[in-house]
């Protein structure tokens, strides 16, 4: 049989099919919630919770919006247009099985290229509450270095001296949240679902930074009266390949323009922080908490830590997926070890979590092969990632007397990958902001051991202490002389 096209009038057909779709009216359906960055994420994640409430007859305020900020969001537009919002959301779970459901969450999408002020009064009108962002850590524009916000970007700039209707998203959330004030509207609250530790501190600061430098006195207003609670979210969403749109066409028959395939995890921790109001989130296994950071630094030193921890000892070993390389029995071991006597003794208690259970699930995500996430993806970005989520636990260790050696020997491996070269003697490509001066200094570091962590910039004053030193050198050294397996496989025992 032809596939069917995804669109509202197909739903039925679709249905006859077996593929769960919506069951609930979507034309009732009020816009409370405008999101900007509809990518894969937000749709395996944010949407997928509002169409669950939906589907369970709740939360028929809070459809979805989706906006788009730049020319490269105009093929989402368009397949929103031609989809009616519908899209279809695989879960690809470990043994091989796919889970498959047309999501109907989103009811409406704007493109702020064409029309801006449309844009602006969606969330001026009354019926908004939220406006909620998955614009990416670079889409908050703040200083790598000082965490300041960055005026002088060219596009922001633009803004700031109002040469016309806004075109960032800083324009756009501003300006609709002065109409609201103008028009003696509550404001809605902003809700930012990015990864960034903190994301409401950051949102609120970036947000409010930006207006300060239009009108202090607004400004004020927003820092008393604009609500910017603090997430954390976590499922693995791979890029929509064509060999995915292919399968939903061909297994589910269900011509779909841009279906969304993620791991069966899902996890959102929401600070209970939503003046305006917000759906029963709770009723669809989201944990609303009064402190988010308990659970962001769990994520951050077991979840993100861990993947250094597999990257860098991964790919020296042969390995180009996460899967294969946590499939490897020395790896695994390792990576437990770590999270155990390193990472988790760095926690504060997090309410309603089993750490040993979260532990356990963790490797067992890194060992989908249905995800197919790449190494070189993980080894990325290093030089704000290692510092971020694996030195504060080093240096909470250190302070406290603990061991470092599994941690020490995850900066070893990051240090021998940056020398460029694998095993084998064939290139690696150094994905960093940094990637120049450090490649240079672990060029030095057949002469000198320490050249790596001697680097202040990155690593402090961590190599004027010993106990790192001594488990560092003794890394490094049998990276250089026996290889990255023989090392992960040693350290995993030791």
């Amino acid at each position: 049989p032809m596939p069917v096209r995804l669109s509202p009038e197909t739903l039925d057909e679709i249905a006859a099919s077996g593929v769960a779709v919506p069951t609930y009216d979507r034309a009732g359906i009020t816009a409370g919630i405008v999101h900007f960055g509809v990518g894969g994420f937000h749709r395996a994640h944010q949407a997928m919770v509002i169409d669950r409430l939906l589907q369970r007859g709740e939360a028929r305020e809070y459809g979805i919006c989706g906006v788009g900020v730049l020319e490269q969001d105009r093929r989402m537009a368009t397949a929103m247009a031609e989809q009616g919002g519908l899209y279809t959301l695989v879960l690809k779970h470990p043994d091989g099985t796919r889970e498959s459901r047309v999501v109907g969450s989103i009811v409406e999408y704007l493109l702020a290229v064409d029309d801006p002020d449309a844009v602006v009064e969606k969330m001026a009108h009354p019926d908004t509450r939220i406006v909620s962002l998955t614009i990416t850590e670079g889409g908050y524009n703040f200083d790598h270095v000082t965490g300041e916000f960055v005026a002088d970007e060219p596009v922001v700039a633009a803004d700031l001296r109002g040469d016309g209707p806004p075109r960032t998203v800083f324009g756009l959330v501003v300006e609709a949240l002065r109409r609201r004030r103008d028009r003696g509207l509550d404001p809605f609250t902003v809700m930012s679902c990015d990864n960034i530790q903190g994301n409401g501190h950051v949102a609120r600061s970036m947000f409010t930074a930006y207006a300060r430098l239009q009108d202090p006195a607004f400004a004020d207003w927003m820092d008393e009266h604009v609500a910017f609670p603090n997430s954390m979210v976590d499922r693995i969403t791979p890029v929509t390949a064509d060999e995915d749109r292919a399968w939903v066409r061909d297994e589910l028959g269900i011509d779909d323009a841009w279906p969304v395939v993620a791991e069966p995890f899902f996890q959102w921790v929401l600070e209970d922080d939503h003046p305006a109001g917000r759906p029963p989130y709770q009723d669809a296994d989201v944990q609303i908490v009064e402190d988010v950071e308990p659970y962001e630094l769990m994520k951050l030193r077991l979840l993100n830590a861990s993947h250094q921890g597999l990257c860098y000892f991964g790919y020296l070993s042969g390995y180009r997926y996460a899967h294969e390389a946590t499939q490897d029995p020395a790896i695994a071991t390792f990576l437990r070890r770590y999270m155990d006597e390193e990472g988790a003794p760095t926690l504060h208690p997090v309410p309603g979590i089993d750490l040993d259970e979260y532990e356990s699930t963790l490797i067992e995500r890194f060992q989908n092969p249905e995800v197919r996430d790449t190494l070189a993806r993980l080894c990325a970005e290093s030089s704000d990632r290692i510092p971020k989520w694996l030195l504060p636990v080093v240096r909470e260790n250190l302070a406290a007397g603990r061991p470092v050696t599994l941690s020490a020997g995850i900066v070893a491996s990051w240090a021998r990958y940056d020398e460029g070269t694998d095993e084998s003697g064939e290139p690696i490509e150094i994905v960093d902001r940094l990637a120049e001066p450090l490649h240079r200094i672990a060029l030095t570091q057949r002469e000198d051991r320490l050249a790596f962590i001697a680097n202040r910039q990155v690593f402090g004053d961590l190599v004027d202490d010993e106990r790192f030193v001594a488990a560092y050198r003794d890394a490094l050294d049998g990276l250089i002389a026996d290889g990255a397996h023989a090392t992960v496989t040693r350290l995993s025992r030791s």
